[in-house]
């Protein structure tokens, strides 16, 4: 339980908000994964860790007021992350699957230009 005493300290400004190794690792994760070695217990715990890598990319300015490109990336990514859009429990399995990737790949290729744009390497 947190009380008023305690000090939290604030992230530094010189560090990035955006993990890009854990991202890069989680996406090349789901990436990996096979259609007929992969259960749906596992698709479906690795889907909404992808999501939240993807919604904190699209929390970042990557530029989409400027670039056209971008800006595609990030509407396929708002339609893509729509909950209606989304495998329902009782979708096949290889929806789920298949939307998995989808999320990761879209998720990497932001990351791609994150990483290009805030200086922190080539993921």
């Amino acid at each position: 339980m947190s009380t008023v005493n305690e000090r939290h300290e604030a992230p530094s400004v010189d560090e990035a908000p955006i993990d890009v190794e854990l991202i890069g690792d989680s996406t090349e994760i789901a990436l990996s994964m096979g259609l007929g070695t992969s259960t749906r217990r596992d698709i479906d715990h690795r889907t909404p860790i992808l999501i939240g890598h993807l919604q904190l990319l699209l929390a970042e300015e990557l530029g989409a007021d400027d670039d056209p490109t971008v800006r595609a990336l990030f509407a396929k990514a708002y339609r893509l992350i729509d909950l209606k859009a989304r495998p329902t429990a009782d979708a096949p399995a290889f929806a789920a699957y298949f939307f998995m990737r989808e999320v990761a790949n879209l998720t990497r290729r932001l990351l791609w230009i994150y990483a290009q744009r805030s200086g922190t390497g080539v993921s």
